[in-house]
């Protein structure tokens, strides 16, 4: 079960480059449900994600690079290329994950909070340097990016 909600932000952290970073790419053989490929640095993953924009089932599976690329081939619309910082949310054990998006979705940044427990994450307080809350926002999730 994924719990997740997601932030525009007003403005970059501090020491961005202090944080440990993966360059992602993703891309889509389906939105409904969502079927993505993703590459994170150089791991390969399939991921199956249900209905829901809050809380929904997902599941990952590894993949080899040469089925990330055969199905690549497969996919509609834009791949997505973004560079993902992970930076701890103060006082707690979340890790908030900072999307900064490459062309052709630039300048968009989005964080995001996983949370294991859906209590834990209506009660979850954004730090000041975050924005607009558009985790029902569809036009914030990537499968709509492509």
């Amino acid at each position: 079960m994924e719990i997740e909600r997601k932030f525009t932000i007003k403005e970059l952290p501090d020491n961005l480059s202090s944080y440990p970073s993966h360059h992602i790419e993703q891309a889509y053989l389906n939105v409904d449900p969502v079927i993505r490929i993703r590459k994170q640095d150089e791991e390969y993953y399939l991921t199956y994600k249900g209905k829901g924009l809050f809380a929904r089932e997902e599941y990952n599976l590894p993949l080899n690079k040469e089925s990330y690329y055969h199905l690549l081939e497969k996919c509609d619309g834009n791949t997505i290329s973004k560079r993902r910082y992970l930076i701890p949310a103060g006082g707690s054990s979340l890790t908030i994950e900072l999307d900064i998006f490459d062309e052709p979705h630039a300048p968009l940044v989005i964080a995001e909070v996983e949370f294991s427990t859906v209590e834990e994450a209506e009660s979850f307080l954004p730090p000041e340097w975050f924005g607009e809350d558009v985790t029902y926002d569809h036009r914030y999730h990537n499968s709509n990016l492509i």
